[in-house]
């Protein structure tokens, strides 16, 4: 997948570089904002299972 991206990407080494960097950085965002708040409550880290004595 990483060699199809770099392949496709135009330029040379460095600008495919700083592409590459902007693309990463852009589905970090995408993930943070709106891909991670919406399947927080769908997961169970608040389901504690040891009884507090």
């Amino acid at each position: 997948m990483y060699g199809w991206i770099w392949r496709h990407l135009p330029g040379n080494t460095l600008l495919r570089s700083a592409q590459s960097l902007v693309l990463f950085l852009a589905v970090v965002y995408v993930l943070f904002q709106y891909v991670f708040p919406w399947a927080e409550p769908l997961l169970p880290f608040n389901d504690v299972t040891v009884d507090e004595s």
